[in-house]
């Protein structure tokens, strides 16, 4: 989220707020390191603490971007308020990248869209020989993606199939995000 907010900060002369690293993550039954994360209640507290210092400051619109599908953390950031500002959340995974991956489950923790992105911003952090495809049932994948479950612990810690990943469909897809939220949210995209 870092590099794509600055992108869209520079392409389009706006303001760019820091990030907040933390997020609503799903339980797990076991511990990953690394994977921390805040209460529904919390998260949305601390945005709404911050648009509104934000607002009083003369901000009159705020975009927020998060690549987190689970519900309880859209929940959180879906009901944002305002006094008068704008505000437009946008999950960049809900978008359709049908046409750019191979792997029909679409987004998913780990998987084939979430490395590819890596292997293309970051590869340096992706190390391809650890990657395993672990994929869950259709039922068990909402159950997931609605927070009401948890992934196994039989898993290797991520769900879908990073083995599909490639740098290029990760230039493809990210391009693809900057296009889309230049046009339907900004205005429109200048390169």
């Amino acid at each position: 989220m870092e590099r794509l907010a600055d992108d869209l900060s520079a392409a389009f002369g706006i303001l760019r707020a820091p990030t907040v690293e933390y997020g609503v993550n799903a339980i797990t039954k076991r511990p990953m390191p690394g994977n921390a994360g805040v209460r529904r209640k919390t998260l949305h507290r601390l945005m709404n603490d911050l648009l509104t210092a934000w607002e009083e400051g003369g901000v009159e619109t705020f975009v927020i971007l998060t690549a987190h599908g689970h519900d309880p953390h859209q929940e959180a950031l879906s009901t944002l308020r305002t006094r008068e500002a704008r505000i437009f959340t946008v999950d960049v995974f809900s978008l359709d990248f049908t046409e750019l991956l191979d792997d029909p489950e679409g987004p998913v923790h780990g998987g084939e869209l979430d490395t590819s992105l890596l292997l293309h911003l970051a590869p340096d952090r992706v190390r391809m020989e650890l990657a395993q495809d672990f994929s869950l049932a259709p039922k068990a994948l909402a159950r997931y993606h609605r927070g009401s479950t948890s992934i196994p612990t039989t898993g290797p810690g991520s769900v879908g199939r990073p083995t599909l990943a490639t740098a290029e469909k990760g230039a493809r897809v990210y391009k693809m995000i900057l296009e889309r939220i230049g046009t339907r949210v900004l205005g429109a995209y200048t390169p």
